[in-house]
């Protein structure tokens, strides 16, 4: 019998959490789109959301469209580029470079080799690339082909991220996903042999099917493979997934405890830090810290400007949440009537946005409690006073000298503390 905590979202990537967002909030968010921001010294960037897969792995939360045809692909990158030259217009962005852009999925590795030329030119042809300084694209391994890979990387890719998972087929097949061991192991000759400046992979922590034996296997697998960066997810079980449903009709009976997972993730860690290695946040080691950041991540945790693209993508500006409309119809739709997608937003008070970047830096291991209180003028010791003496009473983090650093045990359990640095109102919410 699986335990019932092991079942929702436990991931923290935004705050307050996104049940609170509305559609009465969406006047805030066309506000800060027709406020000029030119000359802004807060960082810039793109996330564009390809929502294609070949088929839906069971633990997968986002939102995904499974076999589409090549027409609807097509429709969709157009309404893609006209979102983007929407935003290109707006007095809030009109004047803006973009800093970092990131290609998720989905799979974005489905689009063809023409497809990803393409929607990179239109993307440049509306937006101030001049000064892009990273730009990273998810890839699936069946999907690395070496054109794919060549338009990448002539595109400009420079941080390219496979998602293995694990190097375990028997695993890998209960999970739902497409690939198999052989597939990851063509993939990643060709990624190498490509030549792009950074390289990520992907491993899971949990999987239905997963042993001790299986994820560390494959963990030694991926050390010998030497990526630029390996980040571990742990499993989560959010309740719009086949895998929850598959838990709550009682067709699996047996998943990792969190604190297996916890436990594992503490030793995977080590056992990178042993093989040169370097521990960068909650997620991810790198070979070596000075080259292979995670721009994307590290901009948007201390306040980053972002503009989401495609459809249920989210955007931040000038502190307000957006999200847009969750479904590819009604994406479609607003594109066909000449209209941004706007789904629902958020405006976040200066104490929110100061709640916001405490739990984000938390993820990357350690907080400047002095920067947060230059930038927002709020004393954050005295604001989360509860929370950090607790947690620092409990072991999971220690502040000295105006910071805040989490010890291991805290970091590979960070998005489970996070929720406690919630004000009353947003503690136990629905969290999306």
């Amino acid at each position: 019998m699986v335990d019932a905590d092991l079942l929702g979202s436990y991931f923290v990537s935004a705050y307050p959490p996104f049940s609170q967002w509305s559609t009465e909030e969406l006047p805030a968010y066309r506000s800060a789109l027709a406020a000029p921001r030119a000359g802004r010294a807060t960082p810039f960037g793109l996330y564009v959301h390809v929502p294609f897969c070949v088929e839906r792995c069971q633990y997968c939360y986002y939102l995904a469209v499974d076999g589409a045809p090549q027409d609807l692909v097509a429709s969709y990158l157009d309404a893609v580029l006209a979102e983007a030259d929407l935003y290109a217009r707006s007095p809030a962005l009109s004047e803006r470079r973009v800093g970092f852009a990131y290609f998720g999925g989905g799979t974005p590795s489905l689009l063809t080799a023409d497809q990803i030329e393409s929607l990179f030119t239109g993307l440049r042809q509306r937006c101030d690339w001049s000064e892009i300084g990273e730009i990273s694209f998810e890839c699936a391994p069946r999907t690395a082909t070496q054109k794919r890979l060549d338009a990448l990387h002539a595109a400009g890719v420079n941080r390219l991220s496979m998602g293995v998972q694990q190097l375990d087929d028997h695993v890998l097949e209960q999970n739902g996903r497409v690939h198999r061991v052989e597939d990851v192991e063509r993939a990643w000759k060709r990624i190498r042999d490509t030549g792009f400046d950074t390289v990520n992979l992907d491993l899971m922590v949990g999987m239905h099917g997963e042993t001790e034996t299986s994820f560390f296997d494959s963990l030694e697998r991926i050390m010998e493979m030497a990526p630029d960066s390996v980040t571990l997810y742990q499993l989560e079980i959010p309740l719009n997934t086949p895998l929850s449903r598959e838990v709550r009709g009682g067709q699996v009976d047996q998943l990792a405890s969190w604190d297996t997972k916890h436990d594992r993730l503490a030793a995977a860690f080590e056992r990178l830090e042993s093989n040169g290695y370097t521990v960068r946040s909650g997620y991810t080691a790198v070979r070596d810290p000075s080259r292979h950041g995670f721009q994307y991540q590290d901009a948007q945790y201390n306040g980053a400007d972002l503009a989401g693209l495609g459809v249920a993508s989210f955007s931040y500006l000038d502190g307000v949440h957006h999200q847009n409309l969750a479904t590819v119809p009604g994406y479609l739709q607003a594109h066909r009537e000449g209209q941004l997608p706007l789904g629902r937003a958020h405006r976040l008070s200066r104490e929110e946005q100061l709640v916001r970047e405490m739990i984000l830096q938390l993820k990357l291991g350690s907080v400047d409690l002095t920067r947060l209180e230059r930038k927002f003028g709020l004393v954050p010791e005295e604001a989360f006073a509860e929370p950090l003496r607790q947690l620092e009473t409990e072991g999971w983090l220690q502040v000295a000298d105006r910071k805040v650093e989490l010890t291991r045990a805290g970091l590979v359990r960070v998005d489970g503390l996070l929720p406690r640095f919630y004000p009353q109102r947003h503690q136990d919410v629905r969290y999306s």
